[in-house]
């Protein structure tokens, strides 16, 4: 099994910067993609971001193309999503996931990561 942790998230005032972080233990060694994701209240969970884990590729909504970065450690199994320019609908509960065949669902889900953009 894997465990995903995210943690990072805070209250940022609109136009700021914050840094999530994902940390996956377990059985990690068969992830093939690694992503972010977003919910807000009342509304559908979107996708945000994702990297290949073995690759590097990365893939961006293009509601924050520009805006946020993602990235890996391999060395500390941990995913990052740094988020820049922050607007107040990037406010959400930010979710980590990892899907461990291409194409397919995602497999495994963190609790997730408040964030708040305050205008």
């Amino acid at each position: 099994q894997v465990q995903l942790v995210e943690s990072g998230g805070g209250l940022v005032q609109a136009g700021g910067s914050l840094r999530l972080s994902c940390a996956a233990s377990g059985r990690t060694f068969s992830t093939y993609t690694m992503a972010w994701f977003r919910q807000a209240p009342g509304k559908e969970r979107e996708f945000v971001s994702a990297i290949t884990w073995t690759g590097g590729s990365t893939y961006y909504a293009d509601s924050v193309k520009g805006r946020f970065t993602i990235s890996r450690d391999s060395g500390k199994n941990t995913v990052y999503l740094q988020m820049g320019s922050l607007k107040p609908e990037d406010t959400a509960i930010y979710y980590c996931a990892i899907r461990t065949t291409r194409f397919a669902s995602y497999d495994y889900w963190g609790q997730g990561t408040q964030v708040t953009v305050s205008s």
